[in-house]
């Protein structure tokens, strides 16, 4: 399903890709405590990441979308949705992720945008289930998903990406159904107050 989605929030826009964010990108993913748990990239790395991200959105319509926040900053990194990867334990399915600079933090602009993604996914795309996954140690990452209204499975799994023995392997999985999300949507306020209509 195509939709050549651009989405805004009250104070972000999730958008596609452009030349200009490489730099910025580069820099967030070259910065150790944005990656204290992730594997690093190089320069060149972060730029072949942004091309495949953007080559999602153009094959989907929807992804890992750039981030904007006007009147602060062009760019701030990425919140969306994307196709798992197929070495991934539970694949096929949808996954919602985020990695934003660090000036950026505390500000709860990765829950606002992923809070619109999430609606993408369930009323644009008609997904009945999204996932997310980190290493245990990311607290913050993991209290974004629980404010989601994710729920994390008993179980880790390792990932296939990260080598054996790699600190970084084992992750925690969370997910939300598209009946969990409207039953936490109903509840933290009016669906009339909803950019989108429910599907």
């Amino acid at each position: 399903m195509s939709l050549s989605v651009e989405v805004e929030t009250p104070r972000l826009v999730l958008r596609q890709w452009l030349a200009a964010d490489r730099k910025p990108f580069a820099e967030l993913n070259g910065d150790p405590g944005v990656t204290e748990y992730l594997l690093p990239l190089g320069a060149q790395e972060s730029d072949a990441l942004a091309d495949r991200l953007a080559a999602g959105i153009d094959e989907h319509g929807w992804g890992f979308w750039a981030v904007e926040a006007p009147g602060v900053a062009p760019f701030i990194g990425f919140v969306g949705i994307k196709p798992l990867a197929a070495a991934l334990p539970f694949a096929p399915g949808v996954e919602i992720g985020w990695r934003l600079a660090r000036p950026f933090w505390g500000r709860g602009y990765a829950s606002e945008a992923a809070e619109a993604a999430l609606r993408v996914g369930f009323e644009q795309v008609g997904l009945g289930e999204i996932v997310a996954f980190t290493v245990p140690a990311n607290l913050r990452s993991r209290a974004v998903m629980e404010r989601l209204g994710m729920r994390a499975d008993p179980e880790c799994f390792d990932h296939p990406a990260v080598p054996a023995g790699n600190p970084l392997r084992s992750h925690v999985l969370y997910r939300i159904s598209r009946d969990g999300w409207l039953v936490k949507r109903n509840g933290d306020r009016d669906p009339g107050d909803l950019p989108f209509a429910a599907a």
